[in-house]
């Protein structure tokens, strides 16, 4: 059997010009590519942004999230908020700390620091 290797992961999104200004602009990451989808290289892994027009796949109540850490959270959370962003509340964990967002689509983002 052929191992696996890990391709990407992705969200769907409704429009792709909108999810690419806030993926490059509010969480400032780098554009790699774009054609019929989005593709940033977020430390060595291929994330992408799948435009769609079925609602049912932009629910955001998929069980995946895209988990961000981050050195700082509070300054993150502050950083995020004076752009615009809806962020929760700092929640502690066993292990760290959380805080969760949304993109446009409703696609859910969590900002993580370790302990």
């Amino acid at each position: 059997m052929d191992s696996f290797r890990l391709d990407c992961v992705f969200y769907y999104v409704s429009d792709l010009d909108r999810a690419s200004h806030f993926y490059t602009t509010v969480l400032d990451f780098a554009l790699d590519s774009r054609d019929a989808v989005a593709r940033f290289r977020v430390d060595g892994l291929l994330f992408e942004l799948v435009p769609t027009d079925s609602h049912e796949l932009l629910s955001g109540q998929g069980n995946a999230r895209l988990t961000l850490e981050v050195k700082d959270i509070e300054i993150a959370v502050q950083s995020l908020r004076t752009k615009g962003v809806t962020v929760s509340d700092i929640h502690q964990v066993s292990n760290g700390w959380l805080a969760e967002m949304k993109d446009p689509d409703g696609n859910e983002i969590v900002l993580w620091q370790y302990i």
